[in-house]
């Protein structure tokens, strides 16, 4: 019945406008949480306001959260079709083994893009795909349907240039009309696997200045007065390095607290430490338009990242809080994050901890930072980066 539904609503001759448009083909969006999601939220509000495109959005249903979405949402020139998962949820198993994650997530929703396009290709100019799994549907259907093809990518892969996988990447994203990468870290890795990098740009994560900006008495409206804060705010799985501050905590003992913001398979486990450690605090999840409160009241942003971290969404939104960020310098990470708000180490336990202990103890070194995240952000990360992703759909 659901798929029933959601056929007569792609059917639909019902045009919003004469502009032209744009699909926004990704396997995640709100309200699945991450950085990916909440930057295509960004997108769409930054295209469904002036920017002279109407845009559909077709997506699934959370497959990595037990939220739910409606299956249709239309909101002016912004058109949201989720489609249902009849999958198990398996995403955060299959994580580890990129081959098997492709084919979970990607069937699917090949057949609903072909679907869609069969009923919708007259009012779609632009096929922008989120991510490898969206860029491979969009290669598969480009020549039969013939639109221009936008790809941007959120993640360095960590690809041997000889491997099946740098392969099927080169593949897929050599078809495209232009190729947006989150980092240069990044475009060096398509480059290395045999791209031209004319034909690949890079662009940048933009916040909200409005919604993110330093709230005054923070730690007393959050509860967190007299506390020195270290916040995590991100997925609750292993490769986001949360075990890294958990034994931070250990060492600190209480003087520092250590609060954990997100939703992930390792809540209980991190609920269950919160329940034995007295200085570490679960929070778990939070809307994104609370999270200012949180970040204001912070002593420090942590971002244990293991792998090649795209960018690191959160880190824009807490030093545009005024928040300083301990982060681990991997992938696009030393991109977003320089000395003057800053720090980077290495991956480890120990580095974190000598890290935290040094801002904790020497607080001028800290306040300096913090007097210079706010500024920093509103150079680096405002609205007019949209700029880059929209000149990118204009042939």
């Amino acid at each position: 019945m659901v798929s029933e539904n959601l056929a007569e609503k792609v059917g639909s001759n019902k045009d919003m406008t004469k502009k032209p448009g744009v699909l926004i083909l990704t396997p995640f969006y709100e309200p699945n949480i991450g950085g990916v999601e909440t930057h295509l939220k960004d997108l769409v509000n930054y295209l469904n306001s002036g920017s002279g495109y109407k845009v559909f959005v077709l997506t699934y249903q959370p497959i990595t959260t037990k939220a739910k979405g409606h299956y249709f949402e239309e909101k002016g020139n912004l058109k949201v079709l989720r489609i249902p998962w009849i999958g198990f949820n398996l995403f955060h198993k299959l994580e580890p083994y990129p081959i098997l994650e492709f084919f979970y997530i990607t069937p699917w929703l090949l057949i609903w893009t072909f679907i869609f396009l069969l009923f919708k290709s007259r009012e779609i100019n632009v096929i922008h795909a989120q991510g490898f799994n969206a860029s491979f549907i969009a290669k598969l259907l480009i020549n039969m349907f013939r639109k221009r093809f936008i790809i941007s990518t959120h993640a360095v892969y960590e690809m041997n240039p000889d491997s099946l996988m740098a392969r099927m990447v080169k593949w897929t994203l050599s078809s495209a009309d232009k190729v947006l990468t989150l980092s240069e870290a990044s475009k060096r890795e398509l480059v290395r696997i045999g791209l031209n990098d004319g034909g690949i740009d890079t662009y940048t994560y933009w916040i909200d200045q409005e919604i993110f900006k330093p709230i005054s008495e923070a730690k007393i409206k959050a509860g967190w007065e007299d506390m020195f804060i270290v916040l995590f705010v991100g997925r609750f799985i292993d490769a986001k390095g949360t075990d890294i501050l958990l034994e931070s905590a250990k060492r600190m003992k209480g003087k520092v607290h250590f609060a954990f913001i997100g939703d992930g398979p390792l809540s209980k486990k991190i609920e269950r430490e919160a329940g034995i450690l007295n200085n570490v605090i679960f929070i778990g999840k939070v809307e994104n338009r609370n999270l200012p409160l949180y970040y204001s009241a912070a002593d420090i942003l942590c971002v244990p990242s293991k792998y090649e971290e795209g960018f690191g969404r959160v880190i824009l939104e807490a030093i545009s809080c005024g928040t300083p960020v301990i982060a681990s310098n991997k992938g696009g990470i030393p991109e977003a994050v320089d000395s003057s708000i800053g720090m980077l180490v290495e991956p480890k336990a120990e580095d974190f901890y000598k890290a935290i202990l040094y801002l904790f103890e020497n607080r001028e070194e800290l306040g300096k930072k913090k007097r210079l995240c706010r500024g920093y952000a509103v150079k680096r990360f405002g609205k007019s980066n949209a700029e880059k992703i929209l000149s990118s759909y204009k042939n």
